[in-house]
């Protein structure tokens, strides 16, 4: 079951990002690794930030997460983990389809370069990589990041996206 996650879930979401973000140790540039990847303190932020997050729950157990992000003209897809011993069985397709209903404005996608599976995922949905050009100028637009994270990420575009 898809459901819309609430400040109950907080530790949940953290935990599942900790565990599910072991994929990108050693395949991310090492000065963006940090131990843990994403703070309790950065998942507030972006939370804050509006990012709502949704979960996937089979039974009563959260086992994926997956946030979506209003900004301005377009819908941002943010922070998609599925836990580790969970993965590779659509649940990860199940968050982004369901997000994907929720939105009439254009999706954009933002994940590491060196993170090829994500990609793949990502385009066997139907998303392309935008031009590094292209990428450089929206990261820098709907994103916070640091421009380290800009240098070393892609962008990946809904069918519906106007390229420029």
């Amino acid at each position: 079951m898809i459901r819309k996650c609430t400040e109950a879930d907080f530790d949940l979401i953290y935990e599942i990002v900790d565990d599910a973000a072991e994929a990108y140790r050693g395949i991310i540039p090492a000065d963006r690794w940090h131990e843990p990847y994403m703070s309790r303190e950065q998942l507030r932020q972006e939370i804050n930030a509006g990012v709502q997050f949704w979960g996937f729950e089979e039974g009563s157990t959260l086992i994926g997460v997956m946030g979506i992000q209003d900004r301005e003209d377009v819908t941002l897809i943010r922070h998609s983990y599925v836990r580790s011993r969970m993965r590779n069985q659509g649940i990860g397709s199940q968050l982004l389809r369901f997000l994907e209903s929720t939105t009439e404005k254009p999706i954009l996608i933002g994940t590491w370069a060196d993170a090829i599976w994500a990609v793949k995922f990502y385009q066997k949905h139907g998303y392309r990589l935008v031009s590094t050009e292209e990428k450089n100028q929206l990261l820098r637009k709907y994103w916070h990041i640091p421009e380290r994270q800009v240098e070393t990420s892609v962008v990946l575009a809904g069918g519906e996206w106007k390229t420029g």
